[in-house]
């Protein structure tokens, strides 16, 4: 008896490491320890999640105890990250993957001390600002050196590179060739910078890791282990199994869902890849291509909002803007992109001549039309209830409302899971077993809708009650503990099993404590990969190389913005070959970022903040699978067989079509939702857009209705150039805007409506003693009269002969803002001229595709022995 309780505990013991082994050995090769070592490895992890919970409630306030100041936060943040990163990850990979050798806790703890010493000794930090003594001199530089040890062992060496030649950069400036030299920093001066303030390490990356992104992680973890991840991958199969290539299909939504919460591209290809790429294969795609379908499902599911990894979050803080903005931002390019690349497998289906996967039921046309006009209604009445509702209850009960909400979401959720338990629970698929047919749709969808009620909380909070995406997090994560702790009870007395509910309670919890371990270990490579970023950012603020990095890319680029573009876009592909997506859009947005800006305005064309940090987002997640490093081609080709380079061209080849996304939504930002006049430009600009990249995708494929000539495909690409990007053509006939001398500014403002962008061209002396030359967009408010409006702008200006002369700016307003300072010439503004609508370009692009399509159809029934159309 003894002997089998032994054994029980300790299959129960190698149970409780399971899924941190399977994250770190399958995503990173990191330690699963047994013993002592294994607890300490389980339970650190779990501490930090309880942390990260408490910081992000409103406990600390109600109970006035537990109040860290952000700083202090960051600090026992990247403490965590730190001992974790010497703790679980070997000096040398490969070897002592089963223990902790005593040197690897001695540096843990020494990394740990150093990352919390911010916190530990705040008061006397604050008290000698710049001031460091010889104590924190050492914590300092020591502190940098095992950072950077920390991100050799946790993420490669490619980010430790970046960072330690950025540490050489700031100390030899003034030894560097003249076009990148500076005056130099001192090794104090450099310590005290980097790892004693927040400007450096501690700064806002690192910043967005401890308040936003350890949540989401968290979030998904919680999700995946209560089953939302099967759930996902059952129901996209279920959808999309009985169309052509329809697993395919399946592995693309599926890990789109996925992505949406993971915000990994690699794990996302170990997670749900494990079911699609054997399912594709199943059904006839060669072992390369199933595992390029899953790379760039997985990596474009970080394109997507509501969560886009760490960087929505980043953005927000960078760019100035909310989060509702971000994700309106971001949404447009992201459907366009995972349609286009379900529409590719549809054409990769074709071209291998699949069929579908039979279906056990077969509803008829009307019966399938009447499931979706329900489901719409059924959808509106829920969404008009709930958000007419839920502002009703606001206004009669007040701050009551908030617990009234909450016990009507319990009451839905416990109706959904009761719901559920009519139904066969979803069982995992063998990927080894032959695709017969699919599941039930009705059924499979309905034994998870519980699942979506969290989803709802955070997109709710988000975008409704406009909470902060901290607080919008904690809610939605608190939420799904309250699903993890309880759906096995209550599945147990709905399903009414025989015995005692304790186990299942039991299980409930044990549950919640792996989610809580699996979200910590998850975010030791995005904890050190912030603060590591946070090198470069802060070698940036110390050096001023932003200001060097312009003239550098001009000097290349001889001013010409597409080459500059591309230029960056090579950069982000290089380094995020070793960099994690965040670590990369750190490190090149803040390099290149406000060089696209300056170099655009300075040749008259005026591009978001917003536009840019997406342009380079987008190039860093593209190299998740650019051969040769793709990390994520490697993790699939490790599970479909194939070559793993062969999957990363694979790849690459479906993902062409993200990559010419960014440079589109630069010089049509109507992409990004900006500049739109109404309705009906929303509409057009989201129809030509998908059509746009459908059209792409059969060129790139080289097929649609049958294999494409080559003539074919290169009036296929001039379509879809001209559905992207009409104003091209339009702009040689008729010219958007004209520049009017500056002295004509008072009568220009009398034609910009109230609120909308002047656009001028002014020059003048720079900061650095250089003249120079530059578009600039200057917001104007309503006024009585044009001056007037200029003064609300803060904005006075004089007239000089035939020169119009800045004579005062506001501290701190649009204009200071816009970059106009005393004494600058306003040398013309920018007017719009009356013109037929670009879209008008459409019509002859529309035409040229349909003579395409009839020129195919006719020759695929020709090939085919069909009758040829009439």
């Amino acid at each position: 008896m003894a002997n089998q309780e032994k054994k029980s505990s300790n299959a129960e013991q190698s149970l409780q490491f399971s899924d941190t082994e399977a994250v770190m050995q399958t995503e990173t090769g990191g330690r699963a320890a047994t013993g002592i070592p294994g607890a300490i490895l389980f339970l650190v992890p779990v501490v930090w999640s309880l942390f990260q919970l408490w910081i992000a409630s409103p406990l600390p306030f109600i109970f006035n105890t537990g109040i860290f100041n952000s700083t202090e936060a960051r600090s026992i943040h990247l403490a965590f990250a730190i001992f974790l990163a010497f703790a679980a990850f070997p000096m040398i990979k490969g070897r002592t993957l089963n223990h902790v050798p005593i040197y690897d806790w001695v540096l843990a703890l020494l990394a740990a001390f150093a990352a919390s010493y911010i916190y530990i000794f705040y008061n006397q930090l604050a008290s000698r600002p710049g001031a460091p003594n010889l104590q924190d001199m050492i914590v300092a530089i020591g502190g940098m050196v095992l950072l950077l040890e920390a991100t050799r062992r946790a993420l490669g060496l490619p980010l430790m590179i970046v960072a330690a030649v950025f540490i050489f950069y700031s100390l030899a400036g003034p030894y560097m060739p003249d076009v990148i030299s500076h005056k130099g920093a001192s090794l104090e001066k450099l310590a005290s910078h980097q790892w004693l303030g927040t400007e450096g390490v501690f700064g806002v990356a690192l910043g967005v890791s401890t308040s936003f992104v350890f949540l989401f992680v968290l979030f998904g973890a919680l999700l995946e282990k209560a089953g939302a991840g099967n759930y996902f991958i059952k129901v996209s199969y279920a959808l999309l199994g009985h169309m052509r290539g329809g697993p395919a299909k399946a592995a693309v939504v599926s890990s789109g869902l996925s992505g949406i919460i993971s915000g990994s591209s690699i794990a996302n290809v170990v997670t749900t890849g494990t079911f699609t790429i054997p399912l594709m294969k199943r059904v006839g795609f060669p072992a390369s291509k199933a595992g390029a379908v899953e790379v760039a499902a997985s990596t474009n599911g970080q394109l997507t909002p509501p969560v886009m990894g760490a960087a929505a979050f980043l953005m927000v803080e960078y760019v100035g803007i909310s989060y509702l903005e971000v994700i309106k931002h971001a949404i447009l390019p992201a459907l366009i992109s995972y349609i286009a690349l379900i529409y590719i497998v549809h054409l990769e289906a074709c071209k291998l001549k699949m069929h579908g996967i039979e279906r056990t039921d077969q509803p008829s046309l009307a019966q399938r039309m009447l499931n979706w006009v329900v489901l719409l209604i059924g959808l509106c009445v829920i969404t008009l209830a709930t958000y007419y509702g839920v502002g009703w209850m606001k206004g009669v009960f007040g701050e009551a409302a908030s617990w009234i909400l909450a016990v009507l979401l319990v009451i839905v959720y416990v109706a959904l899971l009761g719901y559920s338990c009519r139904f066969p629970p979803l069982e995992e698929d063998d990927p080894n077993e032959p695709a017969v047919e699919l599941p039930p749709v009705g059924p499979t969808v309905k034994t998870g809708l519980y699942y979506l009620l969290p989803v709802v909380v955070l997109v709710w909070c988000l975008t409704v009650d406009r909470l902060s995406p901290q607080l919008s997090a904690f809610w939605a994560t608190l939420f799904m503990i309250f699903i993890i702790v309880t759906q096995r009870p209550l599945q147990h007395l709905f399903r009414k099993h025989s015995g005692s509910i304790m186990p299942a309670l039991k299980d409930g919890w044990v549950d919640l404590v792996h989610s809580l371990a699996t979200g910590g270990r998850n975010m030791v490579g995005i904890g050190v990969a912030t603060a590591t970023a946070g090198i470069v950012v802060g070698t940036v603020t110390l050096t001023g190389i932003g200001l060097v990095m312009t003239e550098f890319v001009e000097f290349i680029s001889g001013g010409n913005l597409l080459l500059m573009l591309i230029f960056t876009a090579v950069i982000s592909l290089i380094l995020g070959m070793g960099l994690p997506t965040t670590a990369n859009y750190i490190v090149v947005s803040t390099l290149m970022a406000p060089v696209i800006v300056t170099l655009g305005a300075a040749n008259g064309l005026i591009v978001p903040l917003i536009a840019v940090h997406l342009f380079v987002f987008y190039f860093g997640i593209l190299a998740d699978d650019t051969p040769p490093v793709g990390l994520a081609a490697y993790a699939a080709a490790a599970i479909s067989g194939a070559d793993p380079i062969r999957t990363g061209v694979q790849g690459f080849t479906y993902d062409i079509r993200t990559a010419i996304l960014p440079f589109m939504f630069i010089f049509n930002t109507q992409l990004l939702l900006i500049g739109l006049t109404g309705w009906f430009d929303l509409l057009v600009t989201v129809a030509s857009a998908i059509t746009a990249m459908l059209v792409f995708s059969a060129a790139t494929q080289g097929f649609w209705f049958t294999r494409s000539r080559i003539w074919e495909t290169l009036a296929l690409l001039l379509i879809t150039f001209t559905l992207f990007r009409p104003g091209f053509w339009w702009d040689m006939v008729y010219p958007p805007t004209e520049l009017r001398p500056g002295t004509e500014i008072m009568d220009h403002i009398s034609e910009v409506p109230p609120g909308e962008d002047m656009i001028l061209k002014a020059s003048g002396m720079s900061i650095e003693g250089e003249e120079k030359t530059t578009f600039l967009n200057l917001p104007l408010p309503a006024g009585d009269t044009p001056e007037d409006r200029l003064q609300q702008a803060g904005l006075e200006v004089r007239r000089d002969g035939d020169r119009m002369v800045v004579d005062f700016v506001t501290f701190g307003s649009p204009a200071e803002a816009a970059g106009l300072s005393f004494d600058w010439t306003i040398d013309a503004v920018q007017a719009r001229l009356e013109r037929p609508p670009k879209e008008l370009m459409f019509i002859p692009a529309l035409l040229l595709l349909v003579l395409i399509a009839f020129l195919q159809i006719r020759r695929r029934n020709r090939e085919e022995g069909a009758p040829a159309p009439a």
